[in-house]
């Protein structure tokens, strides 16, 4: 016997925290009884599970990196009819949602999944897994600059948590500078609001790690299936973080 939430998130049908949602919304049924109370108990091999009307089933778990292009958004529609992360999934059938979010104009590292505990536990605020950048910028930010991103700049949703910041390259030509950033936090714009606050704006964005994971060896718009290895660090990366911040 599991908590229905926990059944319901790992059948695919969404986070952990989205599915308690579903259960308080009156969604949810177990042997055609609504259930809205949290803290249930079902067995998925016994118990007939529906939700809006629409019985679940074991799925195979999937866990997906893709190099996501710029222009392209992380959802599973778009009205105004833009690229959406699916359409670079050929042959998965099964339906996948993204670890956290690349927004349009951020390319790199994202990853997908149908089991929700993997996703909860990797974007769960407590967790703190590392995300590392490449970000081309206007100018080339000095050693203080870099110093505010290191111990952490005032954003309008509060301080940042520290990061870990040095130069990639720097284009005199363009003006331009790329510099590696480490993020252990997962704010919307997180890395780009930081250099809007140190006034050198981003021109590119690019995620090339998540944790130990990185992009090596996977074209722009190009998927490939994780290893259990892979999926195993990842997990073990997120409770050791959160292990460290306690």
């Amino acid at each position: 016997m599991e908590r229905l939430q926990k059944i319901l998130a790992q059948a695919g049908v969404a986070s952990r925290r989205k599915c308690e949602e579903l259960i308080l919304a009156g969604e949810v049924q177990v042997n055609e009884e609504t259930v809205t109370t949290l803290g249930v108990k079902a067995d998925p091999a016994v118990d007939i599970i529906t939700v809006k009307g629409r019985r679940i089933k074991s799925e195979t778990k999937l866990y997906l990196m893709l190099n996501k292009p710029k222009g392209v958004i992380t959802s599973a529609s778009d009205p105004q009819g833009r690229k959406i992360v699916s359409d670079f999934l050929p042959g998965i059938k099964e339906r996948v949602y993204p670890v956290g979010r690349l927004d349009y104009d951020t390319e790199g590292l994202l990853l997908l999944t149908n089991d929700g505990e993997f996703a909860n536990l990797l974007t769960h605020p407590s967790h703190h897994v590392p995300k590392t950048y490449w970000a081309t910028v206007k100018g080339t930010p000095h050693g203080s600059a870099l110093e505010r991103l290191q111990n952490g700049v005032l954003l309008e949703d509060g301080m940042t948590a520290p990061a870990e910041v040095e130069y990639h390259d720097v284009d005199e030509e363009k003006n331009q500078t790329t510099i590696s950033i480490t993020i252990y936090e997962g704010r919307n714009r997180q890395v780009r609001r930081m250099f809007d606050a140190i006034n050198h704006p981003v021109i590119l964005l690019r995620r090339i790690k998540f944790g130990d994971l990185s992009l090596l060896g996977l074209a722009r718009g190009k998927y490939r299936h994780l290893t259990p290895k892979e999926v195993k660090d990842l997990l073990a990366s997120a409770v050791k973080t959160h292990k460290i911040q306690k």
